[in-house]
């Protein structure tokens, strides 16, 4: 019989599938022996089921009965018990932390007859209404579809009638007029009543947070960091612990490292009676973890043992919620934390140096995605000026956007293309459409754990909390600073999330410290840390690595800084790159000849210039492969645009002029040449089996730019890649034209000139005959862009705009094929020509030269299909770098801080 519910003394964090990220690891707690309150988990079995079906499960609700029973037995008291009530809370707990962005119901079983119980025991009457609001509020809110803001908006009306700046303003009597005032508009909305039994509420919970798993932030968050929809939730129900109480109570958030920079020793923010809730709201401003040693040393000091014990147990940096209640300080929640990418490199090397990790767990922490976030450039703090305010560094980086004062507003101008920085007084789940458009977001309250903070920090968004010197006013859309500075919406600031400032107007931008030591080998003064890490981690990655990395460069300066950021060659040099600007005069004439003497004349005036380029490239990568791509645009696209021409032609002739004999002749050629789909139309390969002389003129210039080389000393390594092929004959044609014109510059010059050929991969053909190919080709590189849009029917240029957006939001995609490898359908095609390329060429190199040869998760699929390197822009060598070192690393199933 399947079991769908576990005691927290039952599991543990290898349990986290089924008992959820949260539950696994309060399990784990308890199994260490730390304070954790009693309670049990629902399983995410029981979730699935439940959103599957639209019903509890066979047997659930006797199970949770069972548990509640043996829980009230551990307490001593009985869920609502009217003289001194057994409270519970019910959590949500994904495999994977989703803060925030699913259901919470806080202090179920009071009543109104318990309520007036836990005034007693507890000795404190507007505690205990105080509890008894927040059930109504949340109960109604989560489990019942109320609007939140109705309730805001009764508690902003009887503060304004009491004339409470707060809600700590308020008494006893004031929050029991609340309470009804809520149970009225329970009423008055859904027609149904509060609940007054405990089980009825425990029940209804449970349910609640099963359905936010399908709510939309939350399927807005697990698309953003690429969760499965398919997972479900667990639910931990817990004895409630309050930090409510009194002076001697209150409410933390702990890590045991700063997540914003790495460095070592505790970290966080505590609030003197408060609950959990109060600290992550940011509704109250909190005072850092330390302020707690004089508060409380005794609490402090167990916490901070509490805290090296699960940093050593986990091996990692670990993120705690807890709350010490009448001075008894209790543990309510560990996970691996959430970090930023320097302090992910920074934690990495530092715990490999303790020895708690060995320096390939260190490499299996850090991701490309996170060092290409390293290599962003930052402010030039020497020329930004006074800032308007300074706030907490709660996610570093730098970003300039219009101020814009909610969420729909910042996704409404971020989805016209404008940039954006989100500015609230806190924020609150609701929040996350506006947080995911925006460049940074800027709140005047809370702390470095704060809501904001933490999912601006998962996010890799710049973030700044708790500028206290701001006023921001959201119903005027505006933030005015301490000296009376007004800033609109619309107005542009600068947010520097490392130093917790914001700026007016476009601050000037430098390169980040990271990226000047990838440019230059320079370490610097300033921010050695996090490059000394980021060094150690490519410096790992490059010694465990199988794929080599090489790049796309067209010209020597782009070959050249490749080179630096540490690629081993160049995987694509497209030639047509090279008939742009002033050179586009002599593919036009090339274009227009009407006899092979004109045609040949144009094309031997291109040769020394298209020589002269590849002998610059050759000597930037002296010594490493240069694949050389033949050209594969069609001709068109170097003639003018057919509509400009049309237009001035009807305007001369509108004029009663003569049109330019010119204009005329090339609207001709481009009439001659157009193409309904010129995708699929006259390009690569095609071109050279129909254009003469346009293939010998680009192996000519290769041939003899390595001739030049060898001449001055050099060792050039030139690879000329035929595109577009689909069937071994066009191959074969153009391999003997190839080689022909390499026997005669070598015959010419009396120095051997050899080049490999091989071809691009980028036709569903090609791939399923990918064994024909290989007896044609040397080598093999995928153009993964046209593969993609071979094999999906998609034009690129055409498909993204119109109807990717819906396309992502439905779930057909996870993420854009033309980002991340499609591995179902493209990477099929990828690993059957593979295989039968190498079953007929044994010892085939093959690579990829695609947009995807950059991009991490990819990296990672054509290290597991056995290619020999990847191929990108030389910005992202660093990343593939890395993320091929981490692709060869073992499985080991560590640490994710999701």
């Amino acid at each position: 019989m399947v079991r769908y519910v576990y005691d927290f003394t039952e599991g543990g964090r290898d349990m986290a599938d089924l008992l959820g990220g949260k539950g696994a690891n309060l399990a784990e707690m308890t199994g260490l022996g730390l304070p954790v309150p009693e309670g049990f988990i629902v399983t995410t079995e029981a979730c699935r089921a439940f959103l599957t079906t639209g019903a509890e499960p066979d047997g659930m609700s006797r199970e949770v009965s069972r548990h509640l029973s043996a829980l009230e037995a551990a307490a001593g008291r009985r869920l609502g018990q009217p003289d001194d009530p057994l409270l519970l809370s019910v959590r949500s707990g994904a495999r994977f932390s989703m803060p925030g962005m699913m259901e919470t119901v806080l202090d179920i079983g009071l009543n109104d007859a318990s309520v007036l119980g836990l005034a007693k025991a507890s000795g404190k009457e507007r505690f205990a209404w105080d509890s008894y609001r927040r059930l109504v509020q949340m109960f109604g809110s989560t489990v019942m579809g109320v609007d939140s803001e109705l309730f805001e908006q009764a508690m902003t009306r009887l503060k304004e009638k009491r004339g409470a700046p707060d809600d700590l303003r308020l008494d006893a009597s004031d929050l029991a007029e609340l309470v009804d005032t809520y149970k009225n508009l329970i009423h008055v909305v859904t027609g149904d009543h509060f609940p007054q039994s405990p089980a009825e509420q425990l029940r209804r919970a449970v349910l609640a947070v099963f359905r936010s798993w399908n709510g939309e932030r939350a399927r807005l968050y697990r698309r953003r960091e690429h969760i499965p929809d398919d997972l479900g939730t667990a639910v931990c129900v817990q004895r409630m612990v309050f930090g409510n109480l009194g002076p001697d109570s209150g409410s933390g958030v702990a890590f045991t490292r700063d997540p914003a920079t790495g460095r070592s020793g505790p970290y966080g923010d505590y609030l003197s009676n408060a609950q959990g809730e109060d600290v992550v709201a940011g509704i109250r401003n909190t005072v850092p973890l330390a302020e707690l040693e004089r508060l409380d040393a005794t609490s402090y000091r167990q916490l901070r043992d509490h805290m090296s014990t699960l940093e050593n147990h986990y091996r990692d940096l670990c993120d705690i919620e807890f709350t010490i209640e009448r001075g008894t300080l209790w543990m309510l929640q560990t996970r691996v934390g959430k970090r930023t990418a320097e302090a992910a490199f920074a934690i990495a090397a530092e715990l490999a140096d303790e020895g708690l990790i060995t320096p390939a767990e260190g490499l299996s922490r850090v991701g490309g995605e996170g060092l290409a976030r390293l290599m962003f450039p930052r402010f030039d703090t020497d020329a930004t000026g006074d800032p308007l305010a300074h706030g907490l560094p709660a996610s570093p980086g730098a970003a300039v956007g219009a101020a814009v004062f909610d969420s729909a507003e910042a996704v409404r101008r971020a989805g016209a293309g404008e940039k954006v920085v989100l500015v609230r007084q806190e924020t609150t789940p609701d929040d996350l459409p506006g947080m995911v458009a925006a460049q940074a977001v800027l709140t005047s309250r809370g702390g470095k754990t704060s809501h904001a903070a933490v999912v601006a920090r998962g996010m890799g968004k710049v973030c700044v909390c708790g500028a206290e010197e701001l006023t921001v006013d959201v119903e005027a859309r505006r933030f005015t600073t301490r000296d009376g500075t007004v800033v609109e919406e619309g107005t542009v600031v600068s947010v520097d999330g490392s130093a917790g400032a914001v700026y007016p107007g476009a601050a000037p931008l430098v390169d980040s410290a990271v990226m000047r030591y990838l440019e230059t080998g320079e370490r610097g003064e300033r921010s050695t840390q996090v490059v000394d890490a980021v060094a150690r981690a490519l410096q790992q990655a490059d010694g465990t690595r199988r794929l080599e990395v090489r790049a796309n460069a067209d010209t020597p300066e782009d070959a050249a800084r490749a080179r630096r950021f540490g690629a081993q060659g160049v995987g694509l040099c497209r030639t047509e790159h090279m008939f742009l600007g002033e050179r586009r005069k002599l593919v036009e004439q090339m274009i227009l000849a009407d006899d092979g003497a004109h045609r040949e004349r144009a094309l031997d005036a291109l040769l020394p210039l298209q020589r002269q380029d590849f002998v610059g490239i050759l000597e930037a990568m002296d010594g490493l492969p240069v694949t050389i791509r033949l050209l594969d645009p069609p001709l068109h696209e170097f003639l003018p645009d057919r509509t400009e021409l049309a237009v001035r032609i009807a305007t001369a002739e509108g004029h009663g002029d003569l049109p330019d004999p010119h204009d005329t002749e090339l609207l001709d050629a481009v009439n001659r040449m157009h193409e309904e789909n010129p995708m699929l139309g006259l390009r690569g390969v095609r071109l050279g089996l129909v254009v003469p002389g346009l293939v010998a003129m680009q192996v000519r210039a290769i041939a003899e730019a390595v001739v030049e080389r060898k001449r001055a000393g050099g060792s050039p390594e030139a690879e000329i890649m035929v595109p577009l092929v689909g069937a071994v004959e066009e191959l074969r044609i153009e391999r003997d034209e190839v080689e022909r014109v390499l026997a005669e510059v070598s015959a010419e010059s009396g120095v051997p000139v050899t080049c490999p050929v091989g071809t691009m991969i980028e036709l569903p053909r090609a791939a399923l005959t990918a064994g024909r190919i290989a007896e044609q080709a040397e080598f093999f590189s995928f153009g993964t862009n046209d593969l993609t849009q071979t094999t999906w029917g998609f034009s690129r240029d055409d498909v993204e705009a119109a109807f990717f957006s819906a396309y992502l939001d439905k779930g057909v995609f996870a993420a854009s094929p033309f980002e991340t490898m499609d591995r179902e359908g493209v990477g099929r095609l990828v690993g059957i020509a593979v295989a039968e390329g190498r079953a007929a060429r044994p010892g085939l190199t093959i690579g990829v030269c695609g947009e995807h040869g950059g991009d991490p998760e990819s990296v990672h699929f054509f290290h597991a299909t056995g290619l020999d390197y990847v191929s990108c822009s030389p910005f992202r060598v660093p990343v593939a770098r890395l993320e091929a070192g981490r692709a060869a690393l073992p499985e080991t199933g560590g640490n994710d801080s999701r």
